[in-house]
């Protein structure tokens, strides 16, 4: 990979992490000159890195005008969000009954850093606490088109899954159900952890009205 791919692949992490963690909202304009002063770089690497996170669903890409951040409906949404829980529970059921015991040490000390996030009532820390939970799971499928085509969708969903942590008392909702996802893998048992965590991941009823709440609070910012 060359400098200028390099330039590009890091504004694009950048400009994403700024997505998840909703200093561009939904529906934001992404103009391509301020992200470049904003930066230090010309609006070349900028373009480059606008049109891979459009490749990634994540931007939508808009002729003669400005890009923005991709609004995804409440329908959508729901449909999304069942997939990843579909996703993710393969993900715990083979992880169930493919991890080794180092990998059980591994998914325990993950585990025991989102409970020291959880205890600091820090919602940001938890975020980036919890993505290593989970990504320990998608890795320890030892599936590795799985756990890729998991990533894809969590990406996308990133913002969305942060917002639900901000939700009161969902911090410790999120950890008592990492517990409970836990010891279903290291007792081997696939279809209690496949269960489990579907219902970690999946929104409806109350979780899915707080999170359209928090959607409309943070679109009025913009």
């Amino acid at each position: 990979m060359d400098t200028s791919q390099n330039r590009s692949e890091t504004l694009r992490e950048q400009i994403e992490e700024m997505i998840a963690v909703g200093k561009l909202g939904p529906g934001q304009a992404l103009d391509e000159t301020v992200l470049a002063e904003k930066f230090g770089v010309s609006r070349t690497p900028i373009r480059e890195a606008l049109i891979q996170l459009a490749s990634m669903g994540i931007i939508v890409m808009r002729p003669r005008r400005s890009a923005i951040v991709a609004e995804i409906g409440p329908q959508q949404l729901i449909e999304m969000f069942e997939v990843m829980a579909e996703l993710e529970a393969m993900c715990a059921r083979l992880a169930a009954r493919r991890m080794s015991l180092e990998e059980h040490a591994v998914l325990m000390a993950k585990h025991l850093a989102c409970k020291e996030a959880r205890d600091s009532t820090d919602t940001d820390v938890y975020f980036y606490k919890n993505e290593e939970f989970h990504e320990q799971i998608y890795t320890s499928s030892h599936n590795t088109f799985l756990a890729e085509q998991a990533r894809i969708l969590q990406r996308r969903l990133r913002p969305y899954r942060r917002l639900q942590l901000r939700v009161r008392d969902r911090l410790k909702v999120s950890f008592d159900e990492h517990d409970a996802v836990v010891n279903a893998i290291i007792e081997g048992k696939g279809e209690r952890a496949a269960e489990l965590l579907r219902q970690h991941i999946m929104i409806q009823g109350q979780r899915f009205s707080d999170l359209v709440a928090s959607l409309a609070a943070l679109a009025s910012r913009y």
